[in-house]
């Protein structure tokens, strides 16, 4: 398997070399050449296997230059028991009828990032050894990524983390968790501004190739393809899990922000999953919403970016979306140039054509979004009638999920993150202060090790070559 770029690049590189890259030399990111085909026998077969096996039968697809021996064995280390909590890693919570959860939040933070995380940390840590080099990884986070790739990359050897967040808009949890780690290869830089401000200040980095070469700059957002890959795995586990047959098909409602989470079931509806519906679902930050009803996509700045009570999503420039819109326009490479990088420059958005639009259907695609009085209710409704306590962003998903119920249909919605991470809001919606585990009882209180900086790309750069 070769990766090429979404901006017409048409290198082909391997999945090793795109791993410890990040963006692609053009500014696109990458994508495998073809989508493989999963045909009948291969997902019955699927059917059996456990979750760590089932993770290395679909990256062994994409993976042409890790050793089997190899691949296999970091899967088996990284999904266990042990990490997740639960032999089945992603279990089913039944609410009613033709409506669950998949449960992808019993990882070290609390949050469906660490699915994709802990595999990403142990991937670099086994081809960094591999080629005894070392990666200085620079992120951005609207809350979970940055906790997650902190906690899987802490005490790796090889790696120093550098990690952008907009000061002061994540919750306190969030905040205590990344900020208190003690790590000497933990970097965390808040950012006067919100989270658009610092993803943009990871890609001008990234795009300065010298610099990113010198200092072996390197990604862990969902622009990294490894990282979507890994969550390609859940939409597998899902559907095995909800249904008894192939000819079964389920819909997928995911809580969205950057796109990666359902960029990773788009894949997987590529591969052939049999997926009816991608119900993709906004907070008041709605320029996914706003494109799947109209074709426009037009980003916003940092004055019209709300902050919410469901904090990771808010965000108005979705990193991964280029990847659908390749796919989208035909794998047209100068068509997608032309809309995120020209238009995006020009005026700020890009509009799709009639016939273009019209395809969107053929991809399963609908939306909806979701206020913050829309959050309070569904948290409160559901735990009122199923004992369920669920996260802000869980709660965006349930409520556009209900909105796209068809009969028949199962419905499974991804849960992003665990109650505890928002308290203020559990509290405001139920009067009750949402559980956390005993280890993290003390969080905010720790010491913490944070600084703040303006949304300076140079003044970053400085910071990282002062401390690698």
């Amino acid at each position: 398997m070769k990766y090429i770029s979404t901006r017409g690049d048409k290198t082909e590189r391997n999945f090793c070399d795109i791993l410890l890259e990040g963006l692609a030399p053009d500014g696109g990111l990458y994508l495998p050449t073809h989508y493989p085909q999963i045909d009948d026998a291969t997902l019955t077969k699927w059917r059996k296997l456990s979750y760590a096996e089932l993770a290395f039968e679909i990256l062994s697809l994409y993976i042409s230059d890790i050793p089997a021996a190899d691949l296999r064995a970091i899967t088996a280390k990284v999904y266990t028991e042990e990490v997740f909590g639960t032999k089945a890693i992603t279990p089913l919570k039944p609410l009613e009828p033709g409506l669950v959860l998949e449960a992808l939040s019993n990882g070290p933070t609390l949050a469906f990032k660490d699915m994709a995380m802990q595999l990403l940390g142990a991937l670099f840590e086994y081809e960094l050894g591999r080629r005894g080099e070392q990666l200085n990884i620079l992120g951005a986070t609207s809350g979970d990524t940055g906790s997650a790739a902190e906690y899987a990359m802490r005490g790796k050897r090889g790696v120093n983390v550098f990690m952008l967040s907009p000061n002061g808009r994540m919750s306190a949890f969030q905040q205590a968790q990344m900020f208190s780690l003690p790590d000497a290869n933990i970097h965390n830089i808040a950012i006067e501004g919100v989270f658009d401000d610092c993803q943009d200040i990871v890609k001008a980095v990234s795009n300065d190739l010298d610099f990113k070469r010198k200092y072996r700059i390197g990604t862990v957002n969902s622009i990294n393809w490894a990282r979507l890959l890994a969550q390609v795995v859940y939409y597998f586990a899902g559907y095995i899990q909800a249904t008894k047959s192939n000819e079964e098909k389920v819909s997928f409602t995911v809580p969205s922000g950057n796109f990666g989470n359902v960029c990773a079931g788009h894949v997987a509806r590529s591969m052939g999953l049999p997926i009816k519906q991608l119900v993709v679902a906004t907070n008041e930050n709605d320029v996914l919403d706003e494109f799947f009803r109209t074709g426009s996509y037009r980003v916003r700045g940092s004055a019209e970016t709300h902050e919410t009570s469901s904090p990771s999503m808010d965000i108005s420039k979705a990193s991964n979306f280029e990847r659908f819109v390749f796919d989208l326009l035909g794998r047209d490479g100068a068509r997608t140039k032309a809309c995120f990088k020209d238009a995006l420059n020009a005026s700020g958005a890009f509009h799709v054509t009639a016939d273009e639009f019209a395809r969107i259907a053929g991809f399963g695609f609908v939306s909806g979004s979701s206020r913050h009085a829309d959050r309070l209710a569904t948290i409160r409704s559901t735990y009122e009638k199923t004992g369920v306590m669920v996260d802000t962003h869980t709660a965006d998903g349930l409520k556009v999920a209900r909105e796209h119920l068809q009969p028949g249909t199962t419905m499974i919605v991804l849960e992003t993150a665990l109650p505890a991470k928002f308290a203020e809001t559990i509290r405001e919606a139920l009067g009750v202060e949402p559980p956390r585990p005993a280890a993290l009882a003390d969080l905010e209180s720790r010491p913490r090790r944070v600084i703040v900086m303006a949304s300076d790309v140079d003044a970053v750069k400085r910071y990282v070559v002062e401390h690698v």
